[in-house]
């Protein structure tokens, strides 16, 4: 019981070390990455802008591991762009509000999302020179064409749909099954769920 215990008070002390303040910006460790922030304009399905800034912040580990799958492309004639980063908690029960469906927005009255620990990522591939790579959909598309199991595409864009997950994967990252565009780090549950607005300074 009392190893029990410490087990538990160990977990939480070590989550209090990952709260927002840890949080770092993506662009700190590579300037490799390209951006679209949709969630800091009004093109995404809301409608309107959510965020005061175009930021991209992650847990310092996620936000390693981003990097070097970032290297991994590049060395393919590729590179991420990046959706969303971290979302405070706030912006998902906006989310949530306007669509409550749990296989597309995460219940922020459960677990609520990973997003909303940083330690997830939404992000599609781009050539060398930002050019666009065809995936299917749309980010942020609700429907069977968003769906990793949907294989009913062009060989074109299912090759790169599996070049975009193989790799992703290689350093750490997991999918779901209804986004392609959406990647959690695999040590999401030691993060806190945090609410603090991005830091736009």
């Amino acid at each position: 019981m009392i190893k029990y215990a410490s087990f538990i008070f160990f977990c939480f002390y070590i989550a209090q070390g990952f709260g927002q303040k840890s949080l770092v910006a993506i662009e700190s460790l590579s300037t490799e990455f390209e951006f679209e922030i949709r969630y800091a304009t009004p093109q995404n399905f809301m409608g309107e802008t959510l965020y005061p800034c175009a930021k991209c912040v992650l847990q310092p580990e996620v936000a390693k591991a981003l990097t070097l799958a970032n290297d991994y492309f590049c060395e393919k004639g590729y590179k991420i762009k990046i959706y969303d980063c971290y979302r405070p908690l706030d912006i998902q029960k906006m989310m949530w509000k306007k669509v409550p469906n749990a296989a597309y927005v995460a219940n922020p009255y459960g677990k609520g999302s990973i997003h909303n620990r940083g330690a997830a990522v939404d992000i599609t591939l781009v050539t060398l020179e930002g050019c666009y790579v065809e995936m299917g959909s749309d980010y942020d598309f609700f429907g069977k064409d968003a769906h990793i199991d949907n294989y009913n595409f062009s060989e074109e864009i299912l090759n790169n749909r599996k070049l975009l997950i193989e790799g992703m994967k290689q350093f750490g990252f997991q999918t779901i099954r209804t986004e392609w565009w959406h990647f959690s780090y695999q040590k999401n549950f030691l993060y806190p769920i945090l609410n603090e607005p991005l830091p736009c300074d």
